[in-house]
């Protein structure tokens, strides 16, 4: 029988700060282990081995920006050396990076780095990977909105207003995989997930590798997709 396999995974990686405390490490701990280049490839791999071709990871939030400023920097800096040190493994797998929210408050080195990553791998198509950076579902809206206003346009009708999304060259998420024991979304892609099954789990995300990944994927086969009908 076949099996039912999310084209496009999205994910929010919870609990890093959690998972250090817990092992008696400084928060900042549990960031550098998530962003680890191996344990990011082995995550990939695996997603290219169930048939996913779409992986996108909530990397920064715009609520993020409550958090101190030395804990911002470090993550910033953390974030452009894991891009940095995945593109190798990007160019050699033809994987194709984007950036999905805000560049206008990003530091400018880290901007920079998301921009040459992009245009580097515009011409994949083997697998994709979007890094949601400076990224909240409403912001997104908000902004879709903005632009249509700028532009002149009409009102939007779905179809057209997707086209101002972020999310515009690459399909809605079936799947949105939560760790770390929270069960809500936090307005990440609120629009593009209103039929995306959902999949919470207790696992902190510095724990959450091919095998759990495996396991959502199966869950979601188990399950009955009708968009409304029946």
């Amino acid at each position: 029988m076949d099996r039912k396999i999310p084209i496009h995974v999205a994910i929010i990686p919870d609990g890093n700060r959690r998972w250090a405390k817990e092992k008696g490490f400084e928060g900042t701990k549990g960031h550098e282990v998530s962003t680890g280049k191996d344990r990011t490839i082995a995550l990939f791999e695996e997603a290219r081995k169930l048939g996913v071709k779409y992986v996108s990871i909530w990397g920064f939030s715009t609520e993020n920006w409550n958090r101190s400023d030395m804990e911002k920097r470090f993550l910033f800096k953390l974030i452009k050396d894991w891009m940095e040190g995945l593109r190798d493994y990007a160019h050699d797998s033809k994987i194709r990076f984007r950036h999905l929210g805000r560049k206008d408050r990003l530091p400018k080195p880290l901007v920079d780095a998301i921009v040459k990553f992009e245009r580097e791998t515009e011409k994949y198509s083997d697998f994709n990977f979007q890094l949601c950076l400076d990224y909240g579902g409403r912001d997104e809206i908000v902004r879709a909105m903005q632009k249509i206003i700028r532009e002149g346009g009409k009102e939007p009708g779905e179809e057209e207003f997707f086209k101002y999304l972020d999310t515009k060259e690459i399909p809605d998420p079936d799947m949105v995989i939560r760790t770390g024991g929270e069960k809500r979304l936090s307005g990440f892609m609120s629009f593009q997930s209103a039929y995306a099954e959902l999949y919470f789990t207790e696992v902190y995300f510095p724990d959450f590798g091919p095998a759990e990944l495996r396991k959502a994927v199966e869950e979601f086969s188990r399950r009955a997709r009708r968009f409304g009908g029946d």
